[in-house]
């Protein structure tokens, strides 16, 4: 029994999101779509023939896309969950404490480099943090100055670079980490070209004018975290129309 309501109530949250979704799509052409808790005017119908043809014809189109839209707003979901943890933490700290906190961190790994690795690995430590403690306080700054247009736009790309440089940094400095990191990031660089941009020979330009070695390594990372970023935030707002968060 409690199975089969566990199961229900999935479907319904699904219909729910769907739902949801599909009035999301609706009101981008038509006013009052949206249901609102306590609303005693309804959803907005056009009263003519032709506007009630058109509002069909764009329902019916809104369906195929909704399918295809819904496994990103689950991704959204969970890229929110996480994000808002984070976000939590970052606001009890503060600007001020997620600098010290970074600083702490990043400094402490770099004083273990020192006493137990080699002068290379010191610095590629050392580079990784501060490139680490920079995107991290631009992202939040991003977050907290602006609305959501900031934060999509930059605070997200701030931060998948916090995660995404410091290792590409270290290995500038470290034979060890650059023994994994540069050969699997020429994988991904020859997958990009060969599959994501080949839009005007936009490859064949990449391939002639730039070498895959030492900051191109940076360049290109960066390349990879701006996007990603973009892509998450816009994940992560597509759940927020779905189901707006709460705080």
């Amino acid at each position: 029994m409690a199975r089969g309501t566990r199961q229900g109530g999935l479907v319904s949250a699904v219909r729910y999101d769907l739902r949801e979704l599909h009035d999301g799509w609706m009101a981008l052409f038509f006013p009052r779509q949206r249901r609102k808790e306590h609303s005693v005017l309804g959803k907005w119908r056009p009263q003519s023939t032709a506007g009630r043809v058109f509002y069909r014809i764009l329902g019916g189109v809104g369906v195929p896309l909704v399918g295809l839209l819904y496994p990103f707003v689950l991704f959204g979901f969970a890229a929110r969950y996480q994000t808002k943890r984070i976000d939590r933490t970052a606001a009890s700290l503060g600007v001020l404490g997620v600098l010290v906190l970074s600083l702490l961190v990043w400094g402490g790994l770099t004083v273990v480099a020192w006493r137990r690795f080699s002068t290379a690995g010191f610095y590629a430590v050392g580079a990784a943090g501060g490139v680490a403690t920079l995107a991290s306080v631009l992202a939040y700054l991003a977050r907290r100055v602006g609305g959501r247009f900031t934060t999509v736009l930059f605070a997200y790309p701030f931060g998948m670079t916090a995660l995404f440089l410091p290792p590409v940094v270290a290995a500038l400095y470290s034979p060890t980490v650059s023994a994994v990191v540069f050969p699997n990031s020429e994988s991904i660089a020859v997958w990009l070209l060969d599959n994501v941009l080949t839009y005007r020979d936009l490859d064949a330009y990449l391939r002639t004018r730039y070498d895959l070695e030492g900051l191109a390594y940076v360049g290109m990372w960066f390349g990879i975290a701006v996007p990603v970023g973009w892509v998450v935030g816009v994940f992560v707002t597509l759940a927020n129309v779905v189901r707006p968060s709460s705080g």
